[in-house]
């Protein structure tokens, strides 16, 4: 797989993969917020990214196929389940980033795995990704806490494109690496995929309670929107910054 990417051009990370997953129909939406708000919440060793000096944050839903570990079978129920990202944007000596907030997934062992084996947010809830003609009907609860919950239906209304290098699009999509931390140690995990096809797309947010579960108030005007129709990515693993 890394090899039909080296043929495009990307650069591919140092050493092996060991994870894959597929991410279909997703959804980006994108508000501009007030970067102090976020600077206040993402950890100090981080610095946080902006376009042109505005800071953004973004809601991921789409559903994850095809999870598995390199060299092993799949985990036992575990290949396909809707997940929904909420996240910024950082850079960490130059290199640029993800920051999550919150990852919300329908697999209660997902969850243990990532919040053990990768530090990272995982929250397990209620969630239901359905087709609705060319557009998604999705809908999140989380089961620990009621104010975390998200009710949209979105779908594409563009034809496909790629972003170009220097564009917002580009700045907000294309991005290869995460960062977290775990015991106030600073860790990293690079991904790997094609650039993404893109298409301008629509929403309709019925319940959007996500971002107000981490004191985070998006802005009442509309969002960016992206869609995705399929990603597959590759994990490679993750590692503490020294």
């Amino acid at each position: 797989m890394t090899e039909r990417f080296q043929q495009k051009n990307i650069s591919v990370p140092e050493g092996s993969w060991i994870m894959r997953q597929t991410w279909n129909d997703v959804l980006f939406a994108h508000w501009p917020v007030d970067g102090s708000i976020l600077r206040a919440k993402v950890p100090p060793a981080l610095e946080l990214d902006t376009y042109n000096g505005q800071a953004w944050i973004s809601m991921l839903p789409f559903m994850l196929t095809n999870l598995r570990a390199r060299y092993l079978p799949p985990i036992p129920g575990a290949r396909a389940f809707p997940e929904l990202n909420l996240r910024t944007y950082v850079t960490y000596k130059g290199k640029p980033g993800i920051y999550f907030f919150s990852l919300d997934a329908d697999h209660q062992l997902a969850v243990l795995g990532a919040r053990t084996f990768f530090h990272l947010p995982y929250f397990y809830a209620d969630m239901k990704a359905e087709k609705n003609g060319d557009g998604i009907d999705y809908v999140s609860k989380r089961r620990d806490d009621e104010k975390a919950e998200f009710r949209a239906a979105y779908r594409p209304i563009s034809a496909p494109f790629t972003a170009e290098k220097d564009s917002l699009d580009y700045w907000l999509t294309e991005r290869y690496r995460l960062y977290t931390t775990y015991r106030n140690k600073l860790f990293y995990e690079d991904i790997h995929h094609h650039p993404w096809l893109l298409q301008h797309a629509e929403a309709a947010f019925s319940i959007n309670t996500v971002a107000d579960a981490h004191n985070i108030a998006l802005p009442a005007s509309d969002p960016l929107l992206h869609y995705a129709k399929k990603q597959d990515v590759l994990f490679w693993p993750l590692r503490q910054w020294r």
